[in-house]
């Protein structure tokens, strides 16, 4: 099962040039998240973080008890042991065989027999879709199977903890839908904490169960994923519709004037963009439903007044009939009730 992640008052700076202050968040046990954000917003750097590889100027991330920005070397070691990671392209070492790859955290941080590393690298090479290919060199696969076979490898050491650095990143749309269903039904037998960066509105839209957005060096909102995919916060707006009209240039330097005047116009000439939450992908056939959703579902309706009306009826939208029962909702309207 996966932990929960505390992030308190993160802020990161390279020389003059400040990549982000005061981040807070809470990744919760269990539950897919995804980071978006224009490129050059620091949301690697973010991964980074979180994984200890950077140490931030000031703030936490604490992983039940430990703080990763402040702990020992010894400590940091065995939390990273917690971790699983994908980064942007593999990582995988070239002149490896793609099991030796798979293999290589085994050797290098257990004890295990040989006969047992084959074991579970074969498990898991077979769980991405990759039984066959272990003798294959890295350079001989496609890109999508070089994914797959750094997921393998992040997953052999039953992380509690994934991170994903833009697990789409080169994908054609078809491999990309494959690799966010496989995230999925990776989640729902194993409960663990996954979060991914992505530039891709459709995964941002299917997968995760919270999301959050960077831009120009704040983490502009970060909740379940009806708050953020019902936002009118313009930013947020403009990059889930993937707008020109907005915040966010070219070169991120739009200044306020021309900003709302380009609001103006969509305005005047375009409908609003329907804030709507599309339903988010469920694990295949044979597996267990993912009890991450029924957590998320459960803490927003303890809070449901608290949220603004657009939230509140996606949230009622997505319960179940049971779910309605079980927590008092209202009965789904039928055909000839009035909305």
């Amino acid at each position: 099962m996966g932990v929960e992640v505390g992030v308190q008052g993160l802020t990161k700076s390279f020389g003059a040039h400040q990549v982000w202050s005061d981040v807070s968040l809470t990744l919760p046990h269990g539950e897919v998240s995804a980071i978006l954000g224009p490129s050059g917003t620091g949301k690697s750097v973010f991964l980074k973080s979180l994984l200890g590889l950077l140490r931030p100027d000031r703030g936490r991330v604490m992983v039940e008890d430990v703080d990763m920005c402040s702990c020992s070397e010894r400590e940091l070691y065995d939390v990273r042991k917690r971790f699983g990671v994908l980064f942007q392209d593999g990582a995988l070492f070239g002149s490896m065989s793609l099991f030796d790859n798979v293999a290589f955290p085994l050797r290098e941080h257990t004890r295990k027999s040989e006969a047992e590393i084959r074991r579970v690298a074969l498990e898991k090479m077979e769980l991405v879709g990759l039984s066959g290919a272990e003798d294959k060199l890295p350079g001989e696969l496609s890109g999508g199977m070089r994914k797959r076979a750094g997921l393998a490898r992040a997953l052999v050491l039953e992380p509690e903890i994934i991170l994903c650095d833009e697990p789409d990143s080169g994908l054609d749309p078809v491999r990309t839908a494959y690799l966010s269903q496989l995230l999925i039904d990776l989640n729902a037998p194993i409960d663990a904490t996954i979060l991914l960066v992505t530039h891709n509105i459709d995964v941002a839209r299917t997968v995760p169960d919270n999301i959050g957005l960077f831009f120009r060096g704040k983490l502009v909102l970060f909740g379940a994923r009806e708050v953020l995919l019902t936002s009118e916060e313009p930013v947020v707006d403009q990059f889930v519709n993937g707008r020109r009209a907005g915040p966010i240039g070219m070169s991120e330097e739009k200044d306020s004037g021309t900003v709302a005047a380009e609001l103006a116009g969509l305005d005047a000439t375009s409908a609003p963009a329907p804030r709507t939450v599309v339903p988010q992908l469920t694990p295949g056939p044979g597996l267990p439903e993912r009890i991450a959703v029924r957590r998320r579902k459960q803490r927003m309706m303890r809070d449901l007044n608290a949220y603004p009306p657009a939230v509140r009826e996606q949230v009622l939208a997505g319960l179940s009939d049971a779910e309605r029962r079980e927590w008092g909702a209202p009965p789904r309207p039928g055909p000839g009730d009035r909305p």
